[in-house]
């Protein structure tokens, strides 16, 4: 988190909607814990404030005139922000979902989630994937197939446990705790699969093991 903010999540709102930004505004800064520290109205806008002021987590809105969610994530991803990308859009379909994680989003809520089920989002965001269930499930349905490639053997078997884990929204802790090793090891066990699967992210590698056939 960033330290200058005292411990409070610090956070980027991207929406086209001035009344959506408003409203998100006024439900997260009384909460506790939490620090916005601006608004975009496109994708543009969004990359160059977060490379700015280096928000902890970005609010990002998907289909916006001025440069769309997905692009925005990806330039993100490219250039290496720090910043946590939790979208949030109206939209739940496999054109607008799997290209958004694939790109490094870290989860995926839509706009009618309730007030206590964004805030906890948010503050899962830093440690795991956050996927509503019915996006979730479309994710799954999207990337089982039968042009899925063939499995390899490079994911080994521990491997595989954490990703299962992974895959139903488990922490570190959470994994550490089921698998009887130490979250240290489960963070290793995540940076060997990101390089098998060509990944950044937990989101992005749930979204690989399904697409090649590895979760099923």
């Amino acid at each position: 988190m960033n330290a200058e903010n005292n411990g409070a999540i610090t956070l980027l709102i991207v929406d086209d909607h001035p009344v959506v930004r408003d409203g998100l505004r006024g439900m997260l800064e009384p909460a506790d814990g939490f620090t916005v520290l601006g608004e975009a109205s496109g994708g543009t806008e969004a990359v160059e404030m977060t490379l700015r002021v280096d928000p902890d987590v970005v609010l990002m809105d998907l289909r916006m005139p001025a440069g769309s969610g997905v692009e925005a994530i990806a330039e993100l991803t490219r250039r290496g922000a720090r910043a946590r990308v939790l979208v949030l859009t109206t939209y739940d379909t496999d054109s607008d979902t799997l290209p958004a994680i694939e790109a490094g989003a870290t989860g995926y809520l839509l706009k009618d989630a309730l007030r206590d089920e964004l805030v906890a989002a948010i503050r899962a965001a830093a440690g795991r994937t956050v996927l509503s269930p019915a996006v979730a499930s479309r994710l799954v349905t999207a990337v089982r197939g039968p042009t899925a490639p063939p499995v390899g053997d490079t994911i080994s078997a521990r491997e595989l446990q954490v990703l299962e884990h992974v895959a139903r929204g488990a922490s570190n802790r959470e994994i550490a705790r089921a698998l009887f090793i130490s979250e240290a090891t489960v963070k290793t066990h995540l940076i060997h699969i990101y390089g098998k699967l060509d990944v950044r992210d937990r989101a992005a590698a749930v979204a690989a093991a399904y697409r090649r056939g590895i979760l099923g």
